[in-house]
């Protein structure tokens, strides 16, 4: 039971990553606040955490509008009185050369996975602070390492995460608050599946293609990203500050011959 007792708090926990690691979190003796913009999806992970034996709660909001952040918070602290962790999970895709990106599409992106990261983290800290402890995890990509086609917007996005996680961790390192980021490569989510179906003549010819950046020979699972999450959230990784954890299966930092 890593979190015992611990309150943490998920954006996008709907679904795939963020639902994964809610669940898993739970089953750690976390008590979740599951967050989305999806009643349903987020009603139903805390069913499934309930139902397992854990402790969970949904809280709608959109992470890009700060009224909106700034009333989930306030009613996290109203019924817990403080969060230990926050995992900014909630994010979007974006595709296409970069001339050919409309504006309002490139917006949105930042919208979600810059500024959502922004807000939630604005309206939590100040209560990390007073207590001076807190786990931080936002989540970058490793594209944020490379250079990937047709990835302008997502690329941009989260490589400013990833900045963002260094300059918060000094800032709040002297409040015993740790920031760190995680940047997985292609995880096979409901996302990426719907991604393949819907975008490629031949589904599998395309996972096979994706299969093949990484030296694992294979697509990650939201499983990794929840352990990757989880080790981040606990004090196992006590002594890792402002820190890139990438679960990739080798992308980064390999290639095959």
């Amino acid at each position: 039971m890593k979190l015992q007792h611990k309150i943490a708090l998920i954006t996008g926990a709907g679904s795939g990553i963020g639902k994964t690691t809610a669940i898993r979190f739970a089953k750690e003796g976390a008590i979740v606040i599951v967050n989305d913009r999806d009643t349903e999806k987020g009603q139903s992970v805390v069913q499934e955490i309930k139902e397992l034996g854990g402790t969970a709660t949904f809280l709608c909001a959109d992470v890009t509008s700060a009224e909106s952040v700034l009333y989930m918070i306030e009613q996290a602290i109203a019924a817990y009185g403080h969060i230990d962790i926050l995992f900014n999970n909630a994010g979007i895709s974006g595709i296409g050369l970069l001339h050919e990106i409309e504006p309002d599409a490139w917006q949105a992106v930042m919208d979600v996975n810059i500024k959502g990261v922004y807000l939630t983290s604005k309206y939590v800290l100040p209560y990390m602070m007073a207590k001076r402890s807190g786990s931080i995890i936002n989540m970058s990509s490793c594209i944020a390492e490379i250079g990937l086609a047709n990835r302008a917007s997502y690329a941009a996005s989260k490589g400013a995460i990833l900045a963002l996680t260094k300059s918060m961790q000094v800032d709040y390192a002297p409040y015993n608050i740790r920031v760190n980021a995680l940047l997985p490569g292609t995880i096979l989510t409901p996302f990426v599946e719907q991604y393949l179906r819907t975008s490629y003549d031949d589904p599998e010819q395309a996972m096979a293609t994706l299969k093949t950046r990484q030296l694992s020979g294979d697509l990650g699972t939201p499983e990794d990203v929840a352990s990757a999450a989880l080790f981040l959230a606990s004090d196992e990784s006590k002594f890792m500050m402002g820190s890139p954890l990438y679960i990739d299966g080798g992308v980064v930092f390999g290639k095959n011959a």
